[in-house]
């Protein structure tokens, strides 16, 4: 029996699907690296395979998704709620980018990369 062996495109793209995840949590300290994030999420997801490709789906949806939320969080601030929704964010952003390290990790695809909660 011949084992599958993933080729070293499969790997590259592996690797990047990692680097975008931990792009993103160094994001939480240094903010424009999520901006380099979604660039290159958007830019590889092309020409990926799966499980890569629901990564790279999942990775860019983060990273609107959070932009949205962000913004409500900013508007509601206002008002007082917007500082507790913004935990409840940074929460979601770090599960999402948890749950997605693991999945490539274990060569996993993302079971729904479309979405919006985790």
């Amino acid at each position: 029996m011949t084992e599958h062996q993933p080729s070293a495109a499969d790997k590259d793209q592996t690797n990047m699907v990692r680097i975008v995840y931990i792009l993103y949590l160094v994001s939480l300290v240094v903010g424009i690296t999520s901006l380099v994030a979604v660039v290159l999420a958007h830019v590889y997801h092309g020409g990926a395979n799966e499980p890569q490709r629901s990564h790279f789906q999942y990775q860019y949806r983060t990273f609107w998704i959070g932009l949205l939320y962000g913004i409500v969080c900013l508007l509601t601030s206002f008002i007082g709620v917007g500082f507790i929704l913004m935990l409840g964010l940074l929460v979601w952003f770090i599960v999402r980018c948890a749950k997605g390290l693991m999945a490539i990790n274990n060569g996993q695809a993302m079971p729904v990369p479309t979405t919006w909660l985790w």
